[in-house]
């Protein structure tokens, strides 16, 4: 973030965030791995599985984290990446801008992996099996895990007077923002990219993602069509599945590689895909959620801007754009309408943590939402949340336990939000105060700001980095 509970916050991407320390640092054993250009020690690190228990039977678990000390100099900061609800691996593939400045502040990078996703499983196979196991997932113990991981590096000789500035986005992005918060003696400060903060109870309209997802729609050359034959689709969809044989009419015109018989998959399949269209909408060619090409709203709307579509034509114009967000590379025959997001992210995890505090309000309207009319319905997300996971919800309980709206004395946090972003509706999108800064890049999708530098990027970014650089150095003065 991620999202609703079949998106990634990172769509919550969102775009996409400890043995107990020892008398002196001594990495574990590791291995060194070239993850595309970005070579890096992987290490793990004891973590207890409840912070905030006495009982000494709960156990520990092996927390993955990624290290690379290539421009480190004793003394010198070490940038912390706060993981997501994925595999640390992809984030830190995907932040390319923590490793492009690294040079310059003579910085050590740790990407740290959350608890509960890709290697960091507290009880191994059996993480997910039951709600006992389940409980200690939770952004309070992840962010327990990164400040004592940050006290056992501190222990390396060199690093005792470091300073530790947290990255990360999307989700990544308030755990950074949130560690800056409740662990000041951890981290000076933190860049916190894409982070939907007040995406909680009634502190952003519930309908905010979708609004400003739809707006990206119409806003693109052409859009205006796009966005009215989108919003034609929902109706077009049900008329055709009401016909005889409908389910596998739309199944085939999709081709779909198993036939589907609940109109609601296709319904969310592409609202997911037109909503993670929108959060990765760069300026060139990526492969954050899927291989896509450069701004691929107005690729997907060349499909759609022609004329108002209807019936079969609209649909086969609509599987265009499923073709360009799953097959943008050639090579599938056909499609799964189940699979909404990339492997790298743990869509397990994150619809339990959407179910106990991450509970974000989605709504849509007709008069400013190209997709489906919807409300938010509290009783009835409580009732899926409690079968699925047999919690109870707690919607208000970030709010309590983060502060909400009432941040003002906290300090050192650089919020960043592109205007493009559906996430940005919840982001701090206005300073609150000289050491509370937002930055708003024009032009600028999910988190394009920690993504590494391109020659496609647009000066906002540009000026967004040159911001947060000048915020880091002043945080490293003290």
């Amino acid at each position: 973030m991620s999202r609703a509970p079949s998106r990634a916050l990172s769509y919550l991407s969102l775009c996409l965030v400890a043995g107990l320390a020892t008398a002196y640092w001594r990495f574990p054993s590791h291995q060194v791995v070239s993850l595309s250009s970005y070579d890096y020690e992987t290490a793990y690190f004891t973590q207890p599985i409840d912070h905030f228990g006495f009982d000494s039977q709960i156990g520990e678990f092996k927390q993955r984290y990624l290290v690379s000390r290539e421009y480190w100099e004793h003394g010198k900061p070490i940038f912390f990446y706060a993981g997501n609800e994925g595999d640390i691996t992809w984030f830190c593939n995907n932040t390319g801008f923590m490793w492009d400045i690294a040079p310059e502040f003579n910085a050590m990078l740790v990407f740290a992996e959350h608890r509960y996703y890709g290697k960091s499983l507290p009880f191994g196979s059996d993480s997910y099996s039951t709600s006992a196991n389940l409980q200690y997932l939770s952004s309070e113990q992840a962010l327990a895990d990164f400040a004592v991981l940050i006290e056992q590096i501190k222990l390396m000789p060199g690093a005792e007077n470091s300073p530790v500035i947290a990255f990360g986005g999307s989700y990544g992005g308030m755990l950074a923002a949130w560690l800056r918060m409740k662990y000041p003696n951890a981290v000076v400060g933190a860049i916190a990219a894409s982070a939907p903060i007040w995406q909680f109870g009634d502190l952003t309209p519930c309908d905010s993602f979708n609004q400003i997802a739809s707006q990206d729609f119409r806003e693109t050359p052409g859009g205006e069509m796009c966005f009215e034959n989108i919003r034609d689709l929902w109706k077009t969809i049900n008329d055709t599945a009401n016909q005889e044989h409908g389910m596998l009419i739309l199944s085939s015109i999709f081709d779909l590689c198993d036939a589907v018989f609940d109109v609601n998959v296709f319904v969310n399949w592409f609202t997911s895909i037109f909503g993670n269209m929108a959060m990765v909408n760069y300026p060139y060619p990526a492969s954050f959620l899927e291989p896509l090409p450069a701004w691929p709203v107005s690729v997907a709307c060349s499909y759609l801007n022609e004329s108002r579509l209807h019936g079969e034509d609209l649909l086969r114009a609509v599987h265009s754009v499923v073709n360009l967000y799953f097959n943008y590379t050639g090579g599938a025959t056909c499609f799964n309408a189940s699979s909404q997001g990339t492997a790298s992210l743990g869509d397990k995890g994150w619809d339990y943590q959407a179910c106990t505090e991450m509970i974000m309000p989605f709504c849509s309207k007709y008069e400013t939402s190209m997709f489906p009319p919807s409300q938010w319905d509290p009783v009835g997300y409580a009732k899926y949340c409690e079968k699925q996971w047999n919690v109870t919800v707690q919607p208000d309980w970030v709010i309590t336990l983060y502060g909400g709206k009432e941040i003002r004395s906290r300090s050192n946090i650089v919020f960043s939000n592109g205007n493009l972003d559906p996430w940005s509706g919840g982001g701090v999108t206005t300073s609150l105060s000289d050491t509370l800064t937002a930055v708003v890049i024009e032009g600028g999708a999910h988190h394009l700001d920690l993504r590494a530098s391109n020659p496609a990027d647009p000066q906002s970014v540009i000026d967004a980095r040159n911001v947060e650089k000048e915020h880091i150095r002043m945080w490293i003065k003290g």
